[in-house]
């Protein structure tokens, strides 16, 4: 994980160049009021190894009548590639990269620069389209393609598998490239030029002192991807949505009917389990880096013992090489009581029946909402401009857990015994973090997906899911990437590599879910088959149950703001929106 930003003062930027959509796609934050070192401060929590700048002096230009000609070009999410034209004036773009080094033999300072004075802040992984070796630095091998590409940075930007956002300044066109991939993985906020601040910032993350809020401009011209394949991920269109009579398996149908129905649904998993395993493998694979660190925990899981960190925790065991341990991070914000501790327990149990020759640990991350005034702080600067109290709510738990700072019980090879053993101090140092995101949207998880089902049946509840997808990355991706990697961690989301989302939109939505079934059972079926092929088959069983109520945040926070459960309810506390604390 890596911190990006660029900041462009002294060009006139004529916003009504820009176009309404791009404040649907890169998130803006509208005030600023900060300085260069107040960025700088933000992004080296992201990017403990290094931190470098770099700033590039506009110069009077005989050729453009006095002015050093400057466009913005932009590769965003959910839509393709855009030009911003008419963006002339004498200034200085200011480049700075943050560094949390996970690929390469040799240490590398952000932002890069060519031969030819090419500039790139990259924070992302490659994990293919480009081809790169185990010695390879992703992010100089990305630069040396774009500057092979010339005027075709859109080709190499659609080749790219794997999250990113992107800020790329061109010498030879004078352009500044910026965006992330289809699915906005990585966090990538906007301050456009205001009265107030005629500058113009893009940054990984919001500085603590500016004040989010949205804008509206007019008028761009649009460039598609160039590979086919995001068009067709980003509008996420199943086209087996309506089952026939006989596609169901019910009692009613003959044995014959009946087998073959549950041999679909078994050779289904299999290739869910397939390419999920592969994606697993692409997120955890060790380069040179971590050679000589035999010791260390390299991968972590956000870990609640329910489906979803339960088939990450096993596949990642098939992946990684048993010397390594494996850190499941959980938190809780009622000690032993909270549900995804309950459930983590038993989870882990589970695991090392599956997996006994793996050494896992329960890193149990306790909580004191009253307690963390600080932590609380940080997280609003955060998720801004995300601003509910379920954001809040959110980010306080992903923060916390990435963090790592807990307490694990003593080694014990008989788990039947584990909670008789001393609880010691503990913080988990693995700087890859695997998360679950992705996997209710796509498989029917959420309770409103059962109330579109039932009011609207399957078109209904394909259309909801799709919204989901469609908006995964303003809800929840550029808030879980902030909030993790603040704590110089990198989130990946198994769930969401462009196969696992090709495969999963290919199956029938029938076979995804079947929300006839009751919760624990319908729900997410095609991953409970998956659990089930893995050997979980106690985890099969279980409901879902979000983050903030399985570690019981969302109940102290509703205590504490609102006075109780019920009182948060009646002022539905899930958008209610918080005031965020003076600087």
């Amino acid at each position: 994980m890596c911190g990006i930003a660029v900041v462009v003062c002294g060009v006139r930027i004529e916003l009504s160049t820009l176009s309404s959509f791009l404040s649907e796609t890169v998130t803006p934050f509208e005030r600023l009021q900060v300085c260069v070192e107040d960025v700088k401060s933000v992004l080296s929590q992201r990017g403990p190894d290094s931190v470098g700048e770099k700033t590039i002096h506009l110069q009077q230009n005989a050729s453009t009548c006095g002015q050093d000609s400057v466009t913005l070009s932009v590769s965003e999410a959910s839509g393709g590639t855009y030009e911003l034209e008419e963006t002339t004036s004498l200034g200085e773009l200011h480049f700075i990269g943050s560094t949390l080094q996970l690929r390469g033999t040799s240490p590398i300072r952000q932002p890069l620069v060519d031969s030819s004075g090419n500039i790139l802040a990259y924070n992302g992984e490659v994990f293919g389209g480009i081809e790169l070796n185990c010695y390879d630095n992703d992010t100089e091998v990305l630069l040396k393609s774009l500057e092979k590409a010339k005027a075709l940075v859109p080709d190499v930007l659609s080749m790219i598998k794997g999250p990113w956002a992107i800020i790329y300044w061109q010498e030879t066109s004078r352009t500044l490239w910026f965006g992330k991939d289809a699915f906005g993985r990585r966090s990538l906020l906007v301050h456009w030029p205001t009265v107030e601040d005629p500058r113009f910032l893009l940054s990984s993350v919001s500085p603590a002192s500016s004040v989010a809020q949205g804008l509206d401009t007019e008028n761009v011209t649009k460039h598609e991807w160039r590979n086919t394949i995001w068009k067709e991920l980003i509008e996420w269109k199943r086209e087996l949505v309506v089952p026939r009579p006989e596609d169901l398996s019910t009692s009613s149908h003959s044995g014959i009917q009946e087998d073959k129905s549950v041999s679909t649904s078994l050779g289904l998993a299999q290739t869910v389990l397939v390419v999920l395993k592969e994606s697993v493998r692409r997120r955890t694979s060790l380069h040179s880096i971590y050679q000589g660190e035999k010791e260390a925990v390299p991968v972590a899981v956000l870990f609640s013992g329910g489906l979803d960190s339960m088939i990450l925790a096993a596949l990642l065991d098939q992946c990684l090489d048993p010397k390594y341990e494996v850190d499941l991070l959980n938190v809780s914000f009622d000690g032993p009581n909270a549900p995804d501790r309950i459930s983590a327990k038993a989870g882990i149990k589970e695991l090392k029946k599956i997996a006994p020759l793996r050494r896992w640990k329960l890193v149990e991350i306790d909580a004191d909402l009253s307690k963390l005034t600080f932590e609380t702080k940080r997280v609003m600067s955060l998720i801004n401009p995300a601003d509910t109290y379920m954001d809040l709510n959110i980010g306080t738990a992903l923060w916390l857990a990435a963090r790592g700072d807990g307490w694990i019980h003593e080694d014990n090879e008989n788990p039947s015994v584990e909670e008789d053993k001393q609880r010691v101090k503990y913080k988990s140092d693995a700087r890859i973090l695997l998360v679950g995101a992705g996997a209710d949207e796509q498989c029917a998880g959420y309770g409103r997906h059962r109330t579109k089902y039932r009011n609207g049946s399957w078109v209904a509840l394909d259309q909801e899911m799709k919204l989901d997808m469609q908006r995964i990355w303003k809800r929840n991706l550029g808030r879980d990437d902030r909030c993790i990697a603040d704590n110089g961690k990198e989130g990946r989301f198994p769930f969401l590599d462009e196969d696992v989302i090709k495969t999963l939109l290919d199956i029938p939505l029938w076979e995804i879910a079947d929300l006839e079934q009751p919760s624990g059972k319908g729900d997410k079926k095609i991953l409970r088959q998956v659990a089930k092929l893995l050997g979980l088959h106690e985890v099969a069983k279980m409901p879902k149950r979000a983050i903030q109520f399985g570690s019981r945040i969302a109940r102290e926070s509703n205590r504490k703001n609102f006075g109780s459960n019920r009182a948060a309810n009646q002022a539905s506390a899930g958008s209610v929106r918080f005031q965020a604390p003076s600087h």
